[in-house]
Order: structure tokens, then C-alpha cells, then sequence
């Protein structure tokens, strides 16, 4: 492979600076000579004709910063190519690079913090100057072991299973990917076995008590919509809460959302009930929302519970116990799991596997099958 400096005349009148890649040539199916070229473009740029002081010391620097990065690449070709070490990779510090990862992860929010909340564990576990030539599989486990045996959360309490799980992970990943990268001369993580995921209890409504709740007063009259809506379409908070009505499509004898899950990302095309669109009420302006005045935090929250109280709930409710009972209550009146996987979003079906789990209407008959004794 050929590594060179190239230059780019651009329509500004500047002189982009540029590294090719040249990886050879083929013949193709029509006789015809290919090239195998890839760029990599440095953000650097000169003065076409410089004419003041100022230019030529700024087109000097530019060619200096683009022929130094040049040489470290076609240093790591010659590494790559014969094996050798990259000491200069090996000598990262490893806490700058796992936060690095985790800013790339920004725009997704739940992620982000998951990364966010491990770096606060890697932090105490981690010397401060440690670079990846200290890394070993004895790194890797004793950090297990910190998890399992030491860490704990903002409460003072030892981490649940599920976030054990998570963090561990997040290290991994980073790891993962710093053995892809070339910091890591081995992929070290394959021989150090993870944690077990957690299963979490998911606290949802019967029927019945869905039932109560609705006819129970709740303070907010735009949270008792928001949560009901929930438990009829399976629809998380941040979604309901950012919903407009430009995302409400009325469509001949039916209704549907169309919208972008703020968790994923992916766009949904959700079927609501008559019911569930006549909680909406009258449509408003397209980019209006949905909910107004809808608003997250504890004050909300405790509502939430006091509303519960009225109704007779003794359950511990959140707002996203509205949507395991539209799961729950969509399996037990005889929706296919494929389907509620589609309903919820759900990217894979294990996921939505848990809610059949706690409907097994298999089990709840064979509760009564040996004969009542006579006590």
C-alpha cells in the first residue's frame, strides 16, 4: 500500500490537504483497470496564493501538521504490517479513551448515562495514569471482582445483579474496542466471563385494578390521561410526553401514531384503540403536543402512588408500570408475543419473552390441579 500527501483545490479558492490510501489495482468484468484508493481527509488547508505574512506562516504550519500526521500513519501501516508494537497506542491513558467512547455515545441518551454512571466505577478502580500497556486479563478480573465486592451505589448499598451487569459491560465494550483500534495487542475480555443479567420484578395492573384507577380522582387530569393512554398503547413516558399531533394520523374507521422512539430512535407506525384516541380529545395544531402540561419528577410521581392509595392499590406504581400492564393485559387476552413485541418496540423478541413469563396461564391451571384436601 502507497501512503501520500495530496492536495484539493476547493471552490473557496483554498487548497484542501488530504492522506490517499493507494491499496493497488484489478481488472474488472469489462477489461476495464480499477483503482483501490481511500482518503482520509485532515482538515487542513492552505492559502492558494499567499500573499501576506500571515498566510505563508499559516500554509507553513498546515503542510508541517499534515506531513507529521502522514508519518504517524504510514508508521502504524509498517507496525501493522510487521507486527511491531504500537507503543505509542499502548501509552494511551486508558480513563481519557473510555471517555472519549462515552462522548461519542451523547446522542443517545439512556446509553450515554449507562456509560456515564461505569466511568464513576472505573474511576475508583483505576489508577489515574494508567495507559493500556497496563492492561491484562488480571485488569480485567480484579475489576470484576471490584464490582462484586466493593462498589457501591450513591446509597451507600451494594450494586443490584442488573447493574453489575451493565457496567461490566460498558468496560468490556470499551476494551472491545480498543483491541479493534490497536491499542490492545490481544483481545483480553474473551477469556474473563461477565455477569448474569438480573431479572428485575416488573410491577404492572390487573384489569380490575386498571379499572379502579379509572374511576378513582387523580389531582392531574393530564397525568391520569397520559397514564391510562399508556396502559392502552404500550407507549413509554418519553414518547407520550413528546407526542404532537401531527404524529396522530385519523384514518377512516381507525387511528394510529406514527412517530420516532426516543429510546431507539426507530420510526413506529403504532395502531391505537377507539378508546385510547377518545382520551386524546379534539385535535390541536400539528406541532402542538399532545399531553400539555405534562411534566416528569417527584412531585408527579407521588401523585402517581396517592392516586393508586384512592383507588386501592397498595402496589409500588411508576409511570412505566403502564407499560408492562398493557403487555400483561394484551398476552392475557390473547395477543400472539410477535405482535406485543411489535406493540412495545422492542428490538428482540427475549425481551418482551418476559411478560409471556409472567402470563403462563399453563401454570396458573396446574395451581389447581391436585385435588383439594380435606384439612
Amino acid at each position: 500500500m502507497k501512503i501520500s500527501l495530496k492536495r484539493k483545490k476547493l471552490n473557496s479558492g483554498k487548497i484542501s490537504l488530504y492522506i490517499e490510501y493507494y491499496k493497488g489495482s484489478y481488472i474488472d468484468n469489462d477489461g476495464r483497470k480499477k483503482h483501490l484508493r481511500e482518503f482520509e481527509y485532515l482538515k487542513q488547508h492552505l492559502h492558494q496564493d499567499p500573499k501576506t505574512a500571515e498566510e505563508k506562516r499559516e500554509n507553513k504550519e498546515a503542510l508541517e501538521l499534515a506531513e507529521q500526521i502522514l508519518t504517524l500513519r504510514k508508521a502504524d501501516y509498517i507496525q501493522g504490517k510487521y507486527n511491531i508494537k504500537n507503543d505509542r497506542k499502548a501509552k494511551t491513558n486508558f480513563l481519557e479513551y473510555y471517555d472519549k467512547l462515552k462522548e461519542e455515545r451523547y446522542e443517545s441518551k439512556g446509553n450515554y448515562d449507562n456509560w456515564d454512571a461505569a466511568l464513576k466505577h472505573i474511576e475508583k478502580y483505576c489508577p489515574p495514569a494508567i495507559t493500556f500497556a497496563d492492561i491484562d486479563e488480571n485488569f480485567v478480573k480484579g475489576f470484576k471482582k471490584y464490582l462484586n465486592t466493593k462498589a457501591k451505589t450513591k446509597g451507600g448499598t451494594p450494586l443490584s445483579q442488573n447493574s453489575k451487569y451493565t457496567y461490566f459491560n460498558k468496560f468490556k465494550a470499551c476494551l472491545r474496542t480498543a483491541f479493534e483500534e490497536d491499542y490492545l495487542d490481544k483481545n483480553i475480555i474473551k477469556s474473563v466471563k461477565g455477569f448474569e443479567q438480573g431479572e428485575s420484578q416488573r410491577e404492572y395492573l390487573t384489569y380490575s385494578e386498571l379499572q379502579a384507577l379509572t374511576r378513582a380522582k387523580c389531582k392531574y387530569p393530564v397525568l391520569k390521561s397520559a397514564f391510562i393512554f399508556s396502559c392502552l398503547t404500550g407507549l413509554r413516558w418519553s414518547d407520550i410526553n413528546k407526542l404532537t399531533w401531527s404524529e396522530i394520523r385519523d384514518e377512516d374507521d381507525s387511528s394510529r401514531i406514527v412517530f420516532r422512539q426516543k429510546k431507539t430512535e426507530g420510526l413506529e407506525y403504532l395502531y391505537i384503540s377507539n378508546q385510547a384516541r377518545d382520551l386524546l380529545g379534539k385535535r390541536g395544531n400539528g406541532s402542538e403536543r399532545v399531553f400539555t402540561g405534562l411534566k416528569y419528577g417527584a412531585h408527579f410521581n407521588a401523585e402517581i402512588l396517592r392516586w393508586c392509595m384512592r383507588a386501592g392499590i397498595t402496589k409500588h406504581i411508576t409511570f412505566h408500570s403502564a407499560r408492562h400492564t398493557c403487555a400483561v393485559l394484551l398476552l392475557e387476552h390473547g395477543a400472539d408475543i410477535y405482535t406485543v413485541s411489535k406493540i412495545l418496540g422492542h428490538r428482540e423478541l427475549r425481551t418482551t419473552e418476559i411478560y409471556a413469563k409472567i402470563v403462563d396461564t399453563k401454570m396458573k391451571e396446574a395451581a389447581n390441579i391436585i385435588p383439594e384436601l380435606k384439612i
